[in-house]
């Protein structure tokens, strides 16, 4: 064959195998419905194993790569899942003939929440200065509203839903009420004066970003601001999903927060600001990089990417922000000490106790 006969014959193969890929995910929405009308979990770990287990074999036997081949059913299982994640959500349809309210939902995160509740059957609408989200009802000022709503969702930067809460305990809404800030100091005051005014509050925090699709994996972190009624309706909004629920109090979140967000993201700047303060050019160092500079430069990148303004309030606005940032900067003055002194004992410690304590993440999982 030509280069362009190999090429069409390429080009056709790949149609067909979209088509197949259509053909799966028409399938997956009738495992949806099989499963919820028989009371079955979305995913089957079991399942999914055996299907990666045969993909591997079969591709052994037709002289392909069994990595490549997971990797492509990995793909495919997670399309699947978000299929029958959505197929359920929206069945369960718990927003039916129920009202929300989403303050600061044309947001990234906020337009997500928005369209979740709707997913659900939810009539919500959406107040922000910001401008409309189409296909939404807009209130141009949600003070200016009758705040009837079942429920209502706090989706504003950080500073400004401390104010939010504070003035909607002014006014008393009589729906669930809660925002989903990624840090919860800075919300003290607007959720003791929900607290003192007898509303139904609390408080989550998504721990995933705005163009996740699947929630299998994910967690969400409900705090518990003293009303038992509304960290359970706002539970049962993920009820449908395979998203794993975390309870705890503020500062218990606050705390882990300053590790898990915190330490992350302030690791990932000192190391694209190391590189950018380097002289050393982007390109040239790709040219010789490892396996572990990519892998790193990956999530540094991303990280990069992100709202320079929230990851400052992430690190400023955290009652135990510093604890991390201490942390970090005694672990890197200590490997200096370590290399600048010749003391490869003290450098083995560190990976040795780095090891185990990694070793034990994996076992808990």
């Amino acid at each position: 064959m030509t280069l362009d006969e190999i090429r069409t014959r390429l080009s056709a193969l790949d149609a067909q195998l979209l088509a197949l890929v259509a053909e799966r995910q028409r399938l997956s929405r009738e495992v949806a419905e099989a499963k919820r009308a028989t009371g079955l979990g979305t995913r089957d770990f079991q399942r999914e194993r055996d299907v990666l287990m045969r993909a591997r074999a079969t591709a052994q036997s037709l002289d392909l790569s069994p990595d490549l081949a997971e990797s492509v059913l990995r793909l495919l299982i997670r399309g699947s899942l978000t299929t029958q994640e959505r197929l359920r959500v929206a069945a369960a349809g718990r927003g039916s003939g129920r009202s929300a309210l989403v303050i600061g939902g044309a947001g990234k995160m906020g337009r997500w929440f928005v369209e979740f509740l709707a997913s659900q059957g939810y009539n919500v609408a959406i107040a922000d200065p910001a401008g409309r989200v189409e296909g939404f009802a807009n209130i141009a000022d949600w003070r200016e509203t009758a705040l009837d709503h079942d429920l209502i969702v706090v989706a504003t930067p950080l500073q400004i839903a401390n104010k939010v809460l504070q003035e909607l305990a002014a006014r008393k809404p009589r729906g669930i009420v809660f925002d989903i800030g990624s840090l919860k100091s800075p919300l003290r005051s607007g959720i003791k004066a929900m607290q003192e005014a007898g509303c139904r509050i609390t408080s989550v925090h998504p721990m995933f970003g705005p163009d996740t699709e699947l929630l299998s994996g994910r967690h969400v972190i409900f705090i518990d601001a003293g009303n038992a009624e509304a960290i359970e309706e706002a539970r049962s909004l993920f009820a449908s999903t395979m998203a794993e629920h975390v309870v705890m109090s503020l500062d218990e979140h606050d705390r882990l927060i300053a590790y898990v967000l915190g330490l992350s993201h302030a690791l990932n700047i000192a190391f694209f600001t190391a590189l950018a303060n380097s002289g050393e050019a982007a390109p040239r160092l790709a040219q010789l990089s490892s396996t572990t500079y990519d892998a790193q430069v990956d999530v540094a990148t991303r990280v990069a990417r992100e709202s320079p303004e929230l990851y400052f309030e992430i690190q400023s606005l955290n009652d135990y922000g510093r604890e991390s940032l201490t942390a970090l900067r005694d672990a890197v003055e200590r490997l200096w000490s370590s290399v600048a002194n010749n003391d490869a004992p003290e450098f083995a410690a560190m990976m040795r106790r780095g090891r185990e304590y990694l070793a034990g993440r994996v076992r808990e999982t």
